[in-house]
């Protein structure tokens, strides 16, 4: 199956995980991150989910799963270890369901993901290897370092000054594009992004007085 690649905003939408274990667990926290309202559904829960319960960064329903659980929720997650629970709550799921390791329950899978501050690299293979995904995860987890978020975290900044700073058109257009080229991302590799930085700002500081 070809699935449709995009990337969801889940800020205070509801999102509905039946599960509590370890599965369940990484499910959540990325959910938490993404900003999701969350409700887990479980009669019991890993020690990470219970301090994020105390922390009142979920909702926990201490229970089996029961029909109208879902209801208002904007995506679910199946994360049990009982095959009839998770079929269970594909069939009930109103909107975005993803069965853990069933891609046959789905309408959407979970990308294998790295994260770097606002970038973002996801990998899925369809469906037909997760564990081909982790192992490609692992490549751009050492392809693209800690630096690339400090990078794009700087670029926002400089893409503002420039806007507001570069009067011509056609260099500003350049300057901003060589902030993205392949010689810019060797540079952040080997010489870091203290270097790439200074680089950047004396070029930046060059075309403003131009």
């Amino acid at each position: 199956m070809n699935y449709y690649p995009a990337f969801l905003d889940l800020r205070g939408k509801r999102a509905v995980i039946v599960g509590g274990g370890r599965i369940a667990e990484r499910k959540i926290l990325s959910l938490i991150e993404a900003g999701a309202d969350v409700t887990v559904v479980s009669p019991s829960l890993t020690e990470r989910l219970r301090q994020e319960k105390s922390d009142n960064r979920i909702s926990h329903l201490s229970r089996s799963y029961r029909k109208g659980d879902l209801l208002g929720s904007f995506l679910v997650i199946a994360a049990t270890d009982s095959e009839e629970i998770n079929s269970r709550v594909a069939g009930d799921a109103p909107a975005l369901v993803n069965v853990v390791d069933v891609p046959s329950e789905c309408n959407f899978i979970a990308p294998s993901v790295v994260r770097r501050g606002p970038l973002t690299l996801a990998v899925s293979t369809g469906g037909a290897s997760p564990a081909m995904a982790k192992t490609l995860r692992k490549e751009l987890q050492k392809a693209y370092g800690p630096e690339f978020s400090g990078y794009l975290r700087f670029l926002k900044q400089v893409r503002a000054e420039a806007l507001a700073g570069i009067g011509q058109k056609v260099k500003r257009e350049r300057f901003l594009k060589g902030l993205a080229s392949q010689k810019m991302v060797n540079m952040l590799r080997t010489k870091g992004l203290k270097a790439v930085k200074e680089k950047i700002l004396e070029r930046l500081r060059r075309l403003s007085s131009s």
